[in-house]
């Protein structure tokens, strides 16, 4: 093994990532790179099931709750960053492990980051005032038309993704989708990528279990500490959007938790949907045998 190897592990949430990829790290002696960008905020724990103080003290972790919600912090901001973490970490060994559910953030690690033309900042705001006045479905109604494929991937429920991919096809004339992976960045070190999978079934029952498991712990607390932030970029995401309904008498707790569970479930789908459009994935049942994962990644490796 003469190369740099980024071992990525990847998959649906509540899947199984961190626990494959500090076995890795382990087998390894090396550290992990989260690329999901719910956990890089400090007051968001429970709701982003950022690992246990025991799994981050198992094996070295980076870019999980080291920012603020109030700090502005983009997918550019943390390729850079990141880019800079992993040279470091490749001075010391020949694999650093990467994991998470964002796939923006995951391949801008990989591929780089997409080039969008200049966009006229008064569309983003006329966007934004369209969000005020008639709601997101009316967004996500406008993508739906301007760009079906982008609309079959993004988060539907995250409005400033939905604003993002908006203003570029309005402002360029082009679906948002025809800026995608147009030329790869070269990498001094090359990807291996592990997706877990599991039967639908087993997905959406695993789901809805950490779901209870956060209530138990305290998300509605955690919810309601962050409420008077809500309309914060960090806080568009599943777990919090819902609760905050809840404290506006919009849900009551149990539609609440089952719209969380919903919501959480779709993404899910959607991010099943992202990785099955991609090349050169290793997919690994949820049942795996790490041996055999180990084994796999020692072949790509040697292929090199």
């Amino acid at each position: 093994m003469n190369k740099n190897n980024l071992i990525s592990i990847v998959g649906p949430t509540a899947i199984g990532k961190t626990t494959l990829a500090i076995a890795i790290a382990k087998h390894y002696k090396t550290e992990i790179i989260s690329a999901d960008s719910r956990q890089f905020y400090k007051e968001m724990s429970i709701g982003t099931a950022v690992p246990s103080p025991e799994e981050l003290a198992s094996v070295p972790h980076h870019f999980i709750q080291h920012k603020s919600i109030f700090e502005e912090y983009t997918v550019g901001d943390f390729e850079r960053e990141a880019i800079e973490k992993l040279a470091k970490l490749f001075e010391d060994n020949d694999i650093v492990v990467m994991v998470g559910g964002s796939g923006l953030y995951v391949d801008a690690i990989k591929d780089g980051l997409d080039n969008f033309p200049p966009i006229d900042p008064e569309i983003r705001e006329t966007l934004n005032q369209t969000l005020k006045t008639e709601g997101i479905l009316s967004l996500q109604e406008r993508l739906k038309i301007l760009d079906m494929d982008y609309y079959h991937q993004v988060d539907l429920n995250n409005p400033h993704r939905l604003i993002r991919a908006l203003e570029v096809c309005i402002g360029s004339g082009l679906p948002y989708t025809s800026f995608l992976k147009q030329k790869k960045t070269k990498r001094n070190f090359s990807t291996i990528t592990i997706a877990i999978n599991a039967e639908r079934e087993i997905i959406y029952d695993r789901i809805n279990q950490r779901v209870d498991i956060m209530m138990e712990q305290g998300l509605l607390e955690e919810a309601l500490s962050l409420k008077e932030q809500q309309s914060l970029n960090a806080l568009q995401t599943v777990g919090y959007r819902e609760l905050f309904n809840y404290f506006k008498g919009g849900f009551d707790l149990d539609t609440a938790i089952a719209e969380i569970k919903k919501n959480t479930r779709r993404f899910a789908k959607r991010q099943l949907t992202w990785l099955r459009k991609k090349e050169d994935i290793i997919w690994v049942d949820y049942n795996y045998d790490l041996n055999g994962v180990l084994r796999r990644i020692e072949q790509e490796c040697n292929r090199q």
